[in-house]
């Protein structure tokens, strides 16, 4: 699996901030500015993104850690651009440097790790804990 994967490979992403993506949708005494909680989930959905073409059939990945810095506020209606690039494999284990830029100045940085797993294992896994729960 790991041979597929290689330290350097990017992928970049691009996304029209629009209302939807304000900070205010979180609670409503923040600033109408692209949201933190986005800005996370873009730099997730690129790296995603990345391991999904090199895929098997049946494999998938899930976050494990993300460290995020939001540096800098976007104004809705801008461009947010961001670049994900693999910094270490270790086996299923894949690290991420990210960097986000809007249309003026770098807005975020983060360290992103993802791990491969096998779908049908993992939702098997998913369903016991459901029917566990409503057990309970």
């Amino acid at each position: 699996m790991s041979e597929v994967f290689t330290v350097g490979m990017k992928k970049e992403l691009t996304l029209k901030t629009q209302p939807e993506h304000s900070a205010r949708r979180f609670y409503e005494n923040l600033p109408d500015v692209f949201a933190t909680p986005f800005l996370g989930g873009l730099m997730e959905q690129v790296s995603a993104m990345l391991i999904d073409e090199h895929l098997e059939p049946g494999m998938q990945s899930v976050g494990m850690s993300m460290n995020l810095k939001h540096l800098a506020p976007t104004p809705l209606g801008m461009e947010v651009r961001v670049v994900t690039e693999v910094t270490a494999v270790e086996g299923r284990k894949l690290t991420f440097r990210l960097e986000a830029y809007d249309e003026v100045e770098k807005i975020g940085e983060a360290t992103h790790e993802r791990f491969i797993i096998k779908a049908d294992k993992f939702n098997a896994r998913v369903e016991e804990k459901a029917r566990k729960a409503a057990e309970s």
